[in-house]
């Protein structure tokens, strides 16, 4: 396979502006000449770090809440049905409000720091509200809709942001990133395991929202966006030197044909077809979350175990999360992906045989893969979104894509406790690991809708030097 030479016309967008806007051969416009530091002030790396930091912060709203449920229950006279619904309506909001607060932020009515301001102040009034409410439905709607705003916001802000900071590599930036919504709450999973209860749970809970407030809000501070169409000063689009970093990830990952506004993206067909695999594999992902420490309960092993297989699948699932960010910088987003979700489906049989084995050390192993799987996927689709369809529309593309967990919240928890009501665990995990594998085989359709089918066009590799 050869690639497709890119010729270029430049022009300079405005007289002293410091930048000019070059269009390759299929007409997509590059603004180069502006290094990350005129811009921000300082490195495009804090950029990474910063929201990095802030998704570790949040990350206990998911992935620690399983570990608080049965005090939550007790202190508050809850059912678990009660707490389970808190949690789906918190997932559904969260992962809801990625579209239009894209849309504002494209508009120019809502920033990148405002936005995540905003999800900082919500998702601290979530925490006060499983705090200090005993009433189910106040706890609904302070931790479920205005936790999940909260944390959707900055979850959303954090992850297209550094898309739109690294165009030229960033699949392991937004793994990184990305894997922080996960290992950021193994602290707070053995907090709510050995050292809360009904005693404490108001003065635990009020901490850990005061802890989210200042940190997201920290962060935030320094968050903006790039310009459209930005691109690295040091960063030929149309010329790359042979053998380098990003002549591997742009042969691997070519760039958006254009930048596609979400119409235009949902009738190439592909836009569809990542929502529904990430449907299918964030459901997956969110049964394992929720009823792994059941499962392990329910099988006879003791708190440790259900602990630390939670916190085994929070550690992985946040580390693979930024291991298959880079690899799918060298493999290849689809290629990776097709891999990450084939381990998803494998490791849900692994789980349900260890279980029903009672061997402890095989399901810590399977808790790790699972982990794994579970996660990786997310940033693959992250980085997948403005890989197809460019970056100037990402927070609405990915946001599209991102609202297919709307539908995993409730297939995965709901449906999933159904699941298990009417085939027990073993048809729950049987199903789940089979829809995994359906979505990996679904995956091979994937492709870059403005490239030639079988054909690769990227920026012309040029020896060092030339």
């Amino acid at each position: 396979m050869t690639a497709e030479p890119l010729s270029g016309t430049s022009a300079s967008a405005s007289a002293g502006a410091g930048y000019r806007e070059i269009t390759d051969a299929r007409g997509r416009v590059y603004r180069v000449g502006e290094t990350d530091r005129q811009i921000l002030g300082h490195s495009r790396k804090l950029m990474v770090y910063l929201p990095w930091v802030a998704m570790m912060a949040i990350s206990v709203f998911e992935y620690a809440y399983g570990s608080a449920e049965d005090v939550l229950s007790a202190a508050h006279g809850w059912t678990q049905s009660n707490t389970f619904w808190i949690l789906s309506v918190w997932v559904f909001f969260q992962a809801g409000v990625a579209f239009p607060a894209g849309w504002l932020r494209e508009k120019g009515i809502l920033t990148a720091r405002g936005a995540t301001m905003a999800g900082a102040v919500l998702s601290f009034a979530g925490f006060l509200s499983i705090s200090h409410f005993h009433n189910v439905s106040a706890a609904v709607l302070g931790f479920g809709l205005l936790g999940g705003v909260g944390s959707g916001l900055v979850y959303a802000t954090c992850i297209n942001m550094v898309a739109k900071w690294f165009p030229e590599r960033r699949g392991g930036k937004t793994g990184f990133v990305n894997g922080g919504f996960a290992y950021g709450a193994v602290p707070f999973i053995f907090i709510f395991n050995y050292a809360f209860d009904t005693s404490n749970y108001q003065a635990v809970l009020d901490l850990i929202g005061v802890y989210i407030l200042v940190v997201v809000a920290v962060c935030a501070w320094f968050f903006k966006d790039p310009p459209q169409n930005w691109w690295p000063a040091d960063v030929d689009p149309l010329k790359v030197e042979a053998g380098s970093k990003n002549a591997i990830t742009l042969a691997k990952n070519p760039p958006a044909s254009k930048q596609y506004r979400p119409k235009e993206a949902i009738r190439t067909g592909m836009l569809p077809l990542i929502w529904v695999l990430l449907v299918i594999t964030a459901g997956v992902s969110i049964f394992g979350i929720s009823f792994q420490v059941p499962f392990a309960k329910d099988v006879g092993f003791g708190p440790l175990v259900a602990a630390s297989s939670a916190g085994v699948l929070s550690v992985v699932n946040g580390i693979g999360r930024g291991v298959v960010g880079w690899l799918s910088d060298l493999w290849g987003r689809k290629i990776t992906l097709i891999f990450v979700i084939t381990v998803l489906g494998l490791a849900q049989f692994g789980i349900l045989w260890a279980g029903n084995s009672r061997n402890e050390v095989l399901f810590l192993v399977f808790a790790f893969v699972s982990g794994f799987g579970g996660g990786a996927f997310y940033p693959l689709f992250a980085a997948l979104t403005p890989d197809y369809f460019g970056e100037n529309y990402n927070a609405t593309n990915y946001g599209l894509a991102y609202s297919g967990k709307l539908v995993s919240g409730l297939f995965g928890g709901g449906l999933g406790a159904m699941a298990i009501d009417s085939w027990g665990y073993d048809g729950a995990y049987i199903l789940a690991g089979g829809l995994s594998l359906v979505a990996a085989a679904m995956a091979m359709l994937l492709r870059n809708p403005g490239q030639p089918r079988g054909r690769t066009s990227v920026p012309t590799p040029q020896p060092a030097g030339g």
